[in-house]
């Protein structure tokens, strides 16, 4: 079955969370942390599910292969996964999971300086199969923090607990943000790969003059493309290049305007539509913003 015919089932609260899994009632109505492998097996049918929560899991024993982009996971480490409110991810319960499960509304850190930096971590907007590979150590490190969590909520709640499981939880994402970083060393040889891809899918589109039918190549169509979410694809590329893929085809943009300016006598219009501008105008302003020339003054270089 194909996840475009199974259904959905939405969740919007913790109370609906461990209602539908089959847990007890929460101790706390806006933050959850429980062991996946004390679930209880319940035989639901394979759903999609939409939840309006943050969720952090850390899973061991994954039987299925799990995808990273295109390719495989390449060791059998813990693998973090983190999911922004509104993401759709398939739940068909098969294989024997083990591991730790954290979720919380987005009202638990509403009013807190954390509800507005939390849209800053792109890993929240990866896809499911973009999850983050973590050692043995950093496994304990992200344990232990989610030790104190539950322990907070555990105890008894007076005016102080939240401002501590809030500060727990900043420094617990803090941490999966270096570790984030460290994949993107870690994993330099598939991603310089992957950055040779780009650079060829933009080659052909603009070679192909695809921008005529198409429009501008977009960062969407790469990261569709290379079956990549497009947060993860300027994160690598901001690695890499110290740009984000935007930019990065704005240069390539500007490349290969250079060269039709260089080698052909094709208008300033003529080119600004075979790239994919809809006016020359803005095919223009972003050439001056990136060679400090206009296109026929840099045109005129050459004669």
């Amino acid at each position: 079955m194909t996840d475009e015919i199974l259904p959905i089932v939405k969740i919007n609260s913790i109370s609906e969370q461990h209602h539908y899994m089959g847990i007890p009632k929460p101790e706390h109505p806006l933050i959850s942390i429980f062991k996946i492998d004390d679930l209880p097996h319940a035989n639901h049918d394979a759903v999609r599910m939409n939840m309006n929560l943050y969720t952090i899991s850390l899973k061991r024993n994954v039987d299925n292969k799990i995808k990273y982009g295109q390719n495989y996971y390449d060791f059998d480490e813990g693998i973090m996964g983190l999911m922004s409110p509104g993401q759709i991810f398939t739940n068909d319960n098969r294989g024997n999971i083990t591991g730790w499960f954290l979720a919380f509304h987005p009202d638990f850190i509403r009013n807190y300086p954390l509800g507005q930096k939390i849209k800053n971590y792109g890993f929240f907007s990866y896809n499911v199969n973009e999850a983050l590979h973590v050692s043995e150590k950093e496994e304990n490190m992200i344990l232990n923090i989610m030790d104190s969590i539950k322990k907070e909520y555990h105890a008894s709640i007076d005016n102080y607990s939240q401002d501590v499981m809030v500060s727990h939880l900043e420094v617990l994402l803090n941490y999966t943000n270096r570790f984030y970083n460290r994949q993107f060393i870690t994993r330099k040889a598939p991603n310089l790969d992957l950055l040779d891809k780009i650079d060829v899918l933009l080659t052909g589109y603009l070679d192909n003059e695809l921008g005529q039918e198409h429009g501008l190549p977009t960062v969407q169509y790469l990261s569709e493309q290379l079956n990549i979410s497009a947060n993860y694809l300027s994160d690598m590329l901001r690695k890499y290049t110290g740009q984000s893929a935007q930019k990065h085809i704005h240069y390539q943009l500007t490349e290969k305007a250079k060269n039709y300016l260089a080698t052909t006598t094709l208008s300033v219009s003529e080119i600004s539509y075979l790239l994919g501008f809809e006016h020359p105008q803005s095919f223009s302003k972003l050439f001056k913003s990136k060679t400090d020339q206009s296109p026929l003054e840099y045109r005129s270089s050459f004669y």
